[in-house]
């Protein structure tokens, strides 16, 4: 009976994630495959939590479309003070909070909600957000602007990973780009706010 059940278990998750570094480094946590999910694979994940490093330490951490959680874990992981994980679907967002459990963390947080109705109410400063959306919605432009208007801590980082063809002049002007890198059809870019 055990047997039977691992391996429906194990049909039901169809795939996991893994903390690359930090206090659970090399933890496997389930991941939910849902449509749109793309998680940032280890290879991207490794180039750009080498861009943070000196920044992550107690950072107040947003992740706008967490989905398999793998960046706000990671940051989790590597130090942050805080992660808040905003996810709309449902059952990813059920999955976000078992992997909270399975870690035994209690600086996560597990919004499930549209993001942009989560900025739009939000009251928090975040320092470093990950911006990761569906691709061809625009959501990466609207959530940058919406952040933009407030949500940010001065010299805050913000990590979006979108589109390659798409157009980086959509993010706010006063965001500085720090760093860029293609993989393929896909572009990841850090930015820090510079408002002031």
């Amino acid at each position: 009976m055990s047997k039977v059940k691992k391996q429906s278990d194990k049909n039901a998750s169809k795939g996991h994630i893994r903390i690359i570094a930090g206090q659970h480094r090399g933890r496997k946590l389930p991941v939910l495959m849902a449509d749109g999910l793309r998680p940032t694979t280890d290879r991207v994940k490794e180039t750009v939590f080498n861009w943070l490093m000196p920044y992550i330490q107690e950072s107040i951490c947003l992740d706008c479309f967490a989905g398999s959680g793998g960046l706000g874990f990671e940051a989790m992981s590597r130090g942050a003070s805080s992660v808040t994980l905003v996810e709309l679907n449902k059952s990813a967002a059920q999955q976000l909070t078992a992997n909270k459990a399975l870690l035994k963390v209690t600086n996560i947080d597990v919004v499930q909600q549209n993001a942009l109705d989560f900025l739009q109410s939000n009251q928090q400063s975040f320092s470093l957000v990950f911006i990761d959306p569906p691709f061809r919605k625009g959501l990466a432009e609207k959530t940058a602007a919406l952040l933009a208007e407030k949500g940010l801590t001065d010299n805050a980082l913000i990590y979006v990973e979108m589109e390659a063809d798409s157009n980086q002049q959509l993010m706010p002007s006063h965001w500085q780009l720090l760093k860029e890198k293609v993989a393929g059809q896909v572009v990841y870019r850090l930015y820090q706010n510079s408002a002031n």
